[in-house]
Parts: structure tokens; C-alpha cells; sequence
């Protein structure tokens, strides 16, 4: 599995997502975003996980960091 996938458990476990094995890659595959969509406007979050990576943006530290990585490659970022 590849670094970035890894790093996005963390973030992933705090959205109630799977983040086992495969399941980052398999989310970002499933739900590529076009650029003009910005990540915390995609329509399959929950108001709750809009809300989370809103904070975690807003924080501007590690967390924002992951969000970023999140958004890179759902917006086709390796």
C-alpha cells in the first residue's frame, strides 16, 4: 500500500470510514472528485464528516495535512 494511504487511516477512522487494507484506495477509486468540486462540498459526506473536515482544514496543522492528501487524490492526485 502505498505512504499517503497509510497516513489517511487516521483520518479515515475519524470519518467512521473503512481504512483497512485496501479500503482508502477502493474509496478513492469509487469517488473521484472533477476539480472544480471542492472536497468538503462532495456529495457522499455526511453533514457530521463535512463538518469534521472542515475543522481538521481550519486547524492548519498534521490534520490539515491529511485533508489535503485527501483531497489531492480524490481530485486524481497520485
Amino acid at each position: 500500500m502505498e505512504q499517503p494511504s497509510h497516513d489517511l487511516k487516521t483520518l479515515f477512522d475519524q470519518l467512521g470510514l473503512p481504512s483497512e487494507g485496501e479500503a482508502i484506495d477502493d474509496f478513492i477509486m469509487a469517488n473521484p472528485l472533477p476539480p472544480k468540486i471542492k472536497l468538503v462540498e462532495a456529495g457522499f459526506w455526511s453533514d457530521l464528516q463535512k463538518e469534521l473536515l472542515q475543522d481538521w482544514l481550519l486547524a492548519d496543522g498534521e490534520e490539515a495535512v491529511l485533508v489535503d492528501q485527501l483531497n489531492v487524490r480524490l481530485h486524481g492526485g497520485k
